[in-house]
């Protein structure tokens, strides 16, 4: 992944496109982080273990396609079979669901493993029980389906307005799926 930070440097930053929101009281879309400029143009004080990359489709697929092949990038093994199980399973308690403030309902279909979201019921075409992933407030979405051998990758260039995702992500997913041709 040699394209995966928490800044971009100056040698690449003509490939970052900058990011726009939605401005909450006019519903303008506005300019949120300018590429050359903005918050990954320069290393952060700290990073942030939790989030805060930036990174390319094509290292997002690697990526994607190491944690469906268990922790195998090619020849290479990255993490061992049992971390990615760990990471890919709910550690959540029902107790802990309940009172999650996350998103009304989410917990309902979903769980948690070690930095990523899972599923654990399915409710639509686009979730297959144990696909995992992850939903990135600036408008990114991956999900790696091991049912269907399938990464999912939306990058768009527009923060999300609220906890709950973008219609276009949904959009998205549902497109993968109904082109499932087997």
């Amino acid at each position: 992944m040699k394209d995966t930070g928490f800044s971009v440097p100056a040698a690449k930053l003509d490939r970052l496109a900058a990011s726009y929101w939605t401005n909450q009281k006019t519903g303008a879309l506005e300019l949120f982080d300018p590429a050359e400029a903005g918050q990954w143009s320069r290393p952060p004080a700290f990073p942030s273990g939790g989030g805060g990359l930036v990174s390319t489709v094509d290292d997002y697929l690697a990526f994607g396609r190491m944690m469906l092949n268990r922790g195998r990038h090619g020849g290479d093994r990255i993490l061992s079979r049992p971390s990615v199980e760990a990471m890919t399973t709910d550690q959540l308690t029902q107790e802990q669901k309940a009172v999650s403030g996350l998103v009304p309902g989410y917990f309902d279909s979903h769980g948690w493993g070690f930095g990523v979201s899972v599923v654990t019921r399915r409710e639509d075409i686009a979730g297959s029980v144990g696909r995992f992933g992850w939903d990135g407030g600036l408008g990114t979405s991956w999900y790696s389906d091991p049912q269907e051998d399938m990464v999912g990758i939306l990058m768009t260039q527009r923060a999300w307005t609220s906890p709950k995702p973008p219609e276009v992500r949904a959009d998205f997913y549902t497109l993968a799926y109904q082109a499932i041709d087997d």
